[in-house]
């Protein structure tokens, strides 16, 4: 922590995405230096079958491209998503399209899925998996592209390219910097894609990723649907457009969506709405405003059987991973349980009104 601490004033003085690429850069290096240490047997578990060495994942985004899932895995991760992958490469907005809000351990951004197309990540995921057929798992998340004529038929197209390399599918319906994409979470146009997905690619476990401006209720929908379609989870949530608790900063007119601790404790009641009314039926992967042990832990008793996070990485560096892992381990004895998933949902009063929300 005091390494990247007094590191942390110089890589602020540059562009967050410059500062990003250097990041992904040294983690490529990273990643050549072996597999990562096993980690404590209280955190290990058999999810989405699927077996994780630890609950932590690097949220989608910071990887868009595949190029680093090794130096990933390497700094303690149990798992990488990389994506958002589009079928065709796309730029993404204008830049300056990230903005770091140091007071409130919080970035904006409206990056618009930049990447370099499906095909390019493809190639360099198989090249991967032929190198580290025994690594940690990884997951795909998959969009459409901005100027697409049919949106749900790139979903498809993603599926049935990445279904027999990846981990599991996130399919991304929640970002904010699509115009219209978060329409798709919503009607007959969900359903539609998740059993196109589903289709594509039937052998392998399915998430879909949601916003947490939706209300308790459509969220709930939502799981239901996921639900009736085979879908295996969902993963909430995404970056949010509400600028509560970044009011105070210059930033806060920025068009994008919010991420870091703003979104904690919206994400976290999400999450817990969603786990009680599908009966704990739904894998759930909790995003959002963690960058400590608690905020973690919160979120698996809340009904999180993983957590992953991004921006608490931009503020405590990587070796938060470790951190997070050594204090869970110990809040998670200390509480008598005996492995993690006797602790997924422990906060979770089923016999309230879900209508009370």
């Amino acid at each position: 922590m005091s390494f990247y601490r007094n590191l942390r004033p110089l890589l602020f003085t540059l562009p967050p995405e410059t500062a990003h690429q250097l990041t992904l850069n040294g983690l490529r290096l990273l990643g050549a230096l072996g597999r990562p240490k096993p980690d404590d047997e209280i955190l290990q578990q058999n999810i989405l079958r699927l077996d994780f060495d630890n609950p932590f994942g690097m949220a989608a985004g910071f990887d868009k491209n595949g190029e680093a899932i090794s130096g990933v895995h390497r700094i303690g991760f149990g798992f990488a998503e990389i994506g958002t992958l589009t079928p065709l490469p796309q730029p993404g907005n204008p830049t300056p399209r990230v903005f770091r809000l140091a007071a409130e351990r919080a970035l904006i951004n409206r990056l618009g899925f930049n990447n370099r197309g499906q095909i390019d990540a493809l190639a360099r995921l198989e090249n991967w998996r032929q190198k580290s057929p025994q690594a940690r798992p990884v997951g795909v998340n998959i969009g459409a592209n901005k100027d697409a004529t049919d949106r749900i038929a790139d979903y498809e197209t993603g599926a049935r390219r990445f279904a027999a390399l990846a981990d599991y599918l996130t399919v991304n319906i929640s970002s904010p910097n699509t115009p219209g994409l978060r329409d798709l979470q919503s009607g007959a146009a969900a359903g539609e894609i998740m059993r196109r997905v589903r289709a594509a690619a039937p052998d392998i476990p399915v998430l879909v990723k949601i916003a947490p401006d939706m209300s308790h209720d459509d969220a709930i929908g939502l799981a239901e649907l996921a639900l009736a379609e085979n879908i295996d989870g969902l993963i909430i949530s995404n970056t949010t457009l509400a600028r509560t608790g970044v009011a105070a900063s210059r930033y806060k007119d920025e068009a994008g969506g919010v991420s870091g601790a703003p979104v904690f404790e919206m994400a976290t009641d999400m999450l817990r709405a969603v786990y009680r009314a599908s009966g704990g039926k739904l894998t759930l992967i909790g995003v959002g405003g963690v960058s400590s042990a608690a905020a973690a832990y919160a979120k698996i008793r809340a009904g999180a059987s993983l957590v992953q996070l991004y921006t608490g990485l931009v503020y405590e560096g990587p070796g938060l991973v470790g951190r997070m892992k050594a204090e869970l381990a110990d809040m998670l004895r200390a509480d008598g349980f005996g492995t993690i998933a006797e602790a997924i949902g422990a906060d979770v009063n089923f016999d309230v009104d879900k209508a009370g929300e």
